[in-house]
């Protein structure tokens, strides 16, 4: 377990074990993540954001959120031009 104390200002230094390991340098964004009692700091790293890469794919077969919306509103103008 790594410590590190807050700053009067209200800053933090990341041990450099730490930085090294995650990759975090300077201007590296962190995000503070709560949990119950718990924080957790997140670096967004380029290996995070890759880390998402086809998380929302679709499966063979289905329709994206998008595209259901976009046929949703399709629909409903079609309606809308029968009704009147």
């Amino acid at each position: 377990m790594e410590t590190a104390y807050v700053t009067t200002k209200g800053q933090l230094v990341v041990p450099a074990r730490i930085r090294r390991r995650f990759n975090i340098k300077p201007g590296t964004r962190i995000n503070f993540l709560e949990d119950k009692n718990r924080i957790i700091m997140q670096p967004v790293t380029r290996d995070y954001i890759a880390s998402f890469c086809g998380i929302f794919k679709t499966k063979h077969g289905e329709k994206s959120a998008v595209q259901e919306l976009l046929d949703e509103r399709a629909a409903d103008r079609a309606k809308e031009d029968r009704e009147k």
